[in-house]
Formats: structure tokens, C-alpha cells, sequence
């Protein structure tokens, strides 16, 4: 029972090996578009930011190349090449633009995502 109460903000987008490793996809929670990554660095692991861009007015975020600028770990917008930090969602170049972000995790092999 204390597992479905843990999950019952969380919803399974897709399955992680869906996800081409270093990459994103989108997907809708509640009416938003989210974009989920996996990055595959010595953790497996998975974020999850808005996907809408402020600075171009489009919803491409989970198309975006995934890297890093020193120890952070960003997705550069595919259209003005502004980056975003994949934990926090702030984009460095225009912090005003900021995209939400959201926590994820991965659990029996799924890409989980909590609205």
C-alpha cells in the first residue's frame, strides 16, 4: 500500500530504453509537455524540464543536445542554442526563460516522472 501512495504523483512516460541514451523525448503530463532525458554518464540517469522554449516560442527543448558546461549538465535548445540545466531548469543565457523542472527516477525499468 506505502508504494501506491508514493506513487500516485508519479506517471510512467515511457521505458528507458526508449530513451537513445544522451538524448530526450517528449512527453504529456497533464496537459504539459515535458521533456525527459537520459543521460548516460557512470549513473544511468533521467531529468525531466519543461519542454517549451521562451526564447524561440516553441516547444523543442527534448530535441536538444545533451552535454555539459562545467559540472553542469545542460540540454542546448536545437533553434538559438541557449542552454538549460537539466536539474534546475534555469537557462543560463537568459534566466528569465527558465523552464520548470521535474523530479524522475527510473524504477523497474521505466521512466517515471512526478507531476
Amino acid at each position: 500500500m506505502h508504494r501506491d501512495i508514493e506513487l500516485t504523483n508519479w506517471t510512467a512516460v515511457c521505458s528507458l530504453d526508449e530513451i537513445v541514451p544522451n538524448t530526450g523525448v517528449c512527453a504529456l503530463l497533464g496537459g504539459e509537455q515535458v521533456a525527459v532525458f537520459h543521460v548516460a554518464d557512470a549513473e544511468e540517469r533521467v531529468f525531466a524540464i519543461g519542454n517549451y522554449d521562451a526564447n524561440s516560442g516553441v516547444s523543442v527543448l527534448s530535441r536538444g543536445l545533451v552535454g555539459s558546461l562545467g559540472e553542469r549538465i545542460v540540454v542546448a535548445s536545437p533553434i538559438y542554442k541557449q542552454h538549460f540545466d537539466l536539474f534546475t531548469g534555469e537557462c543560463l543565457e537568459a534566466p528569465e526563460h527558465s523552464v520548470p523542472s521535474y523530479r524522475a527516477r527510473v524504477q523497474d525499468g521505466k521512466v517515471w516522472v512526478c507531476a
